[in-house]
């Protein structure tokens, strides 16, 4: 029995004579162009919308994001790849009508629309909802890193920025001395030669003075560390390493799993980004209510309340944070607070009263303290501190026992947070392979960070209403 023989290449072959016989009527192509041939890109904010009267034509903005949103879709985010698929991909061929645009024409087209295609990723949200593929009931919110072009190595905080001036200084201190010696004596063969030495002392000196700087700016500005690739960037941990990058806001509505609304920002943590992801996903669905939920991470009284003052309820579970309980002690948990008389009751059912209320980072506090402590048999198992326990409350933290409340009687929900909203994280970052930008500065990656979404939820699309059904809806 022989192998499956192919065609002998000298052979000559009959290929269907019109592009258009390789495309078939479910590819997706079909759709990304049926699409974006709906837009009005002028309106978008797309530049060079209408041609110039004079010199040489150039390529259609209708064209060239036809192009980006195949390679986002195709894990394809590269100019020089886009330039080297336009010449060998019959899709891209028949896509963008065989144009063959070089790499550069390309990536230009990316950084002067950055903003752009923000409104095109609202856009196609716009049509999932017109056609009902939004639940607009729950929307899981999360944050996730991305790597940004800029090594740790040209990260820089106060602390190492000192630490590398003091190491330049000894270094610095150590080759005068060598210098001085070597004035003194005659030239051995394992010493540094003074004018080896004095090449080595001009480049320490310039290397204090650029440290000197940066960390100038620092002390001069409102930042805590600097980048020197991407200054926008910063420092974050992300796999249980550090690196430099993004911090990555979604919102994801429960029904199919689709992107509600995107955001990149360099916040280290996600501890004030409810609130404004919630209301920008309720504006995007267009629904007087919302339950949105989210992890631990964004648990904050202020965006708490903030979110139910715009009519969404929250559902974040509450941390465990106390020291007490690490230690095996008594946490704030382990009391009931009784708003009629404004106490806490604790284990041993003895109040804990209100003696004065002060301000810890811009929130009022109220203090609590229990009076009969001394005598307490379980002391030990409550508190370390000598003069009793004491127990400090937000003055609004009532919005936080609302909260409670609810999540307790909504465990499915806390659930189902992660299989909603850490799919097309998962999605993007694994199976698009897109886990880092490729261009620099937070208004150039939130723009690549609108593609990614982009291409997701039409390829989600794609496979929930098939592609001549898109199609025929464009119509509609």
């Amino acid at each position: 029995m022989s192998y499956i023989e192919g065609t002998a290449r000298e052979q000559y072959l009959l290929f269907p004579e019109v592009i258009n016989e390789y495309i078939t009527e479910d590819n997706p192509v079909r759709f990304i162009d049926a699409f974006v041939d709906t837009l009005d890109l002028e309106e978008m904010g797309f530049a060079r919308c209408q041609p110039a009267a004079t010199g040489r034509p150039g390529y259609d903005p209708a064209d060239l994001l036809k192009l980006y949103i195949y390679g986002y879709q195709n894990r394809v985010r590269s100019s020089r790849r886009l330039e080297e698929e336009s010449h060998r991909n019959v899709e891209v061929m028949w896509l963008i009508r065989k144009l063959t645009p070089d790499f550069k024409t390309i990536a230009d087209f990316r950084r002067n629309n950055t903003k752009a295609f923000k409104a095109v990723f609202r856009r196609f949200s716009l049509m999932c909802r017109q056609w009902d593929l939004f639940g607009g009931d729950v929307v899981a919110i999360d944050g996730s890193k991305f790597k940004a072009v800029n090594s740790t190595r040209r990260n820089f905080t106060r602390s190492k920025l000192e630490r590398m001036l003091k190491e330049i200084d000894e270094k610095l201190a150590g080759y005068l001395q060598q210098l001085d010696e070597a004035d003194a004596e005659e030239a051995e063969p394992h010493r540094l030669s003074a004018e080896e030495l004095n090449q080595r002392i001009a480049y320490l000196k310039a290397r204090r003075q650029n440290r000197r700087e940066l960390l100038k700016s620092i002390e001069d500005g409102d930042q805590t560390r600097v980048s020197l690739t991407d200054p926008d960037s910063r420092r974050i941990s992300r796999h249980q390493k550090t690196e430099v990058g993004y911090n990555v806001q979604m919102a994801v509505d429960d029904k199919h799993h689709l992107i509600v609304e995107e955001d990149v920002t360099n916040a280290v943590t996600d501890r004030d980004q409810l609130s404004r992801m919630a209301i920008k996903a309720k504006e995007a669905l267009g629904v007087d209510r919302l339950k949105v939920v989210a992890d631990k991470g964004y648990y904050h009284g202020k965006e708490i309340k903030a979110c139910e003052e715009a009519g969404i309820e929250p559902y974040v579970s509450k941390p465990l944070t106390s020291v007490n309980t690490k230690l095996g002690l008594y946490g704030k948990e382990r009391f009931r607070y009784n708003p009629e008389k404004n106490c806490y009751i604790c284990p041993q059912g003895e109040e804990l009263t209100y003696r004065f209320q002060s301000v810890e980072k811009d929130r009022p506090i109220g203090y609590y303290v229990c009076a009969v402590c001394g005598n307490c048999p379980v002391k030990p198992r409550c508190t370390r501190n000598q003069q009793g326990r004491k127990i400090i409350r937000w003055v609004e933290e009532e919005v936080l026992d609302r909260m409670h409340l609810r999540v307790s009687a909504n465990p499915e929900l806390m659930n189902k947070r992660k299989a909603i909203v850490e799919h097309p994280f998962g999605t993007i970052k694994f199976w698009n392979n897109q886990g880092g930008f490729l261009m620099k500065g937070l208004r150039k990656v939130s723009a690549e960070m609108s593609l990614s979404a982009l291409a997701y939820n039409i390829k989600r699309v794609m496979n929930i209403m098939g592609i001549p059904d898109m199609v025929k809806a464009l119509s509609l």
